[in-house]
């Protein structure tokens, strides 16, 4: 009695797999979905952390500018701040000197609170004048009524 094995026509020993032509792009977008989310929620968080009830205006948004813009706060309570760094008061001509010393730009992002009086704003702006920043921009909060009727 004689067995016969069963092997396959055409194949011998090992099967012999040829390379994948496609490729797989599932993973790849996936990856960069989760990257999109990712950067979606933490943008928000990326602004100056100085909590300041701005006024709300009609006017249209400042172009960007190439440098890290400059910000200082002036909250309803607390202390001034620059960028994330409390500063005082009688410090602060002093402090913006040195900053505009090693800036291109002189312009810097007032961010007052609504409930700070005019007169207060004012003199905060004059300080920032004689430290060298003469383009201020008042930042607002945008939905504010509009005086063209």
């Amino acid at each position: 009695m004689q067995v016969q094995s069963r092997a396959r026509p055409g194949r011998r020993g090992r099967s012999r797999r040829q390379p994948m032509a496609e490729i797989n792009v599932t993973p790849f977008v996936d990856v960069m979905l989760v990257l999109l989310i990712i950067f979606m929620v933490a943008a928000p968080l990326l602004t100056v952390g100085v909590p300041v009830n701005l006024p709300e205006t009609a006017a249209n948004a400042v172009a960007a500018e190439p440098e890290e813009p400059l910000t200082i706060s002036l909250p309803a309570q607390g202390a001034l701040r620059l960028m994330e760094d409390e500063v005082d008061e009688a410090a602060l001509v002093s402090r913006l000197r040195e900053l505009a010393a090693g800036r291109n730009s002189t312009r810097i992002y007032l961010r007052a609170d609504g409930a700070i009086p005019y007169a207060r704003v004012v003199q905060l702006m004059g300080a920032l004048n004689a430290g060298g920043f003469n383009d201020i921009v008042l930042v607002t909060d945008t939905g504010g009524p509009r005086m063209d009727g």
